[in-house]
């Protein structure tokens, strides 16, 4: 048992921490982790990657002339500033997606925006793109990246400045995407949050055309472009997206954002509000939007007969989650709540967990898994 499967009850169920306050300290370590010289810093470093990490070539792919040595990856909105850059292959990931990054720094919603769901193995966020803006990151990924170089690829997602109009939100994304592009392997356009006032309406295939001409205008080096959706999204929208992606050539579509959903959740009262979810705005991630991303990868697999790649998130706690993903057509795969529930430990026995499936079902790469349950 980690140290972290016996710290976690005592900071959810009796100390009652607040769960925001738990992201900035371990934001804060990691930090300290990535940047300080201090030899006992390098120590816990090489113990991390000793009891975390785990390297077969099965679970290795290239895509988009990127090397991934295995396909589960930190989704959006735990790093929102980069400042763990250095660390996340330490933790066992097989690449890591910086953000969500504006281009005005902002503040984000009014505290408190974070919620813990346990009875859902959920949380409802709406902490409203909150982050220092993509001047600063732009300047501590150089900095980082001359101390020490990428050893997993790292992507960066865009999102909307609260201040800039729907109107002008095209040139917006430009400008954060003209400070970083040389600094990300990859990067992802955010129109999906539900904590921007109208972001999702860019979902448009008007709206997100505009953006995404721009920014392939710019993209002179042709670094992958992806576009992350949501789960409440109907089948022609999600349809029009597809056709956006070829006309545009997208590396692939990240499916999917949180849901706005509030079918079938079991808590019927969030502690630190005395209201329920229903009552509460926010986006909600973790389980309850499991099915429905496995269910938008499958479909957008078959539109394409796999021709866009996809990055799938949405729910993952167990081998068998990933699996599911991968198997409805997920290049690569995203955590982020069940990595909060589950601790550190989760990614080494989800990695396990797959390379057992394909010895089960007598596969040499995780590649031949990509959507196999779509052809039987």
């Amino acid at each position: 048992m980690d140290f972290y499967q016996v710290i976690r009850p005592v900071l959810f169920n009796v100390i009652k921490a607040d769960p925001e306050w738990l992201h900035q300290q371990t934001i804060s370590t990691l930090n300290w982790l990535s940047h300080t010289r201090n030899p006992s810093a390098h120590w816990v470093n090489r113990r991390l990657q000793q009891s975390l990490c785990l390297q077969d070539p099965r679970l290795e792919q290239n895509l988009w002339g990127l090397r991934f040595p295995n396909p589960l990856g930190l989704a959006a909105g735990f790093d929102k500033d980069g400042v763990g850059a250095k660390i996340w292959s330490s933790l066992g990931f097989g690449f890591a997606e910086l953000g969500t990054v504006t281009f005005v720094p902002q503040p984000g919603n009014p505290r408190p925006r974070l919620f813990r769901l346990p009875l859902d193995q959920a949380a409802l966020n709406r902490m409203g793109f909150n982050n220092s803006g993509a001047a600063a990151m732009a300047t501590r990924l150089s900095t980082d990246y001359q101390d020490l170089g990428r050893t997993i690829p790292i992507g960066i997602n865009l999102g909307k400045s609260k201040v800039t109009p729907l109107e002008e939100a095209g040139e917006d994304y430009l400008h954060s995407f003209r400070l970083l592009k040389d600094l990300g392997d990859y990067f992802v356009v955010n129109v999906s949050s539900p904590n921007t006032p109208g972001l999702r309406s860019l979902q448009d295939a008007a709206m997100l055309s505009t953006i995404l001409d721009l920014l392939q205008q710019e993209n002179q080096t042709q670094k992958p472009v992806f576009v992350k959706i949501a789960p409440d999204l109907t089948w022609e929208a999600i349809a029009d997206i597809i056709s956006l992606a070829k006309t545009y050539q997208l590396a692939g579509i990240i499916a999917t954002n949180t849901t706005i959903s509030r079918d079938r959740l079991r808590t019927q009262v969030i502690e630190q509000t005395g209201k329920s979810p229903q009552e509460e705005p926010g986006g909600i991630s973790g389980a309850p939007v499991r099915d429905r991303s496995t269910e938008v990868i499958r479909y957008i697999w078959q539109q394409t007969q796999g021709t866009i790649p996809i990055i799938g998130v949405g729910g993952i706690f167990t081998p068998q989650d990933a699996w599911e993903k991968i198997t409805a057509g997920a290049s690569l795969i995203q955590v982020y709540t069940g990595w909060i529930y589950q601790g550190p430990m989760m990614v080494r026995r989800i990695l396990e967990g797959l390379l057992l499936e394909l010895e089960k079902h007598q596969l040499n790469s995780i590649t031949e898994a990509v959507g196999i349950n779509n052809c039987e």
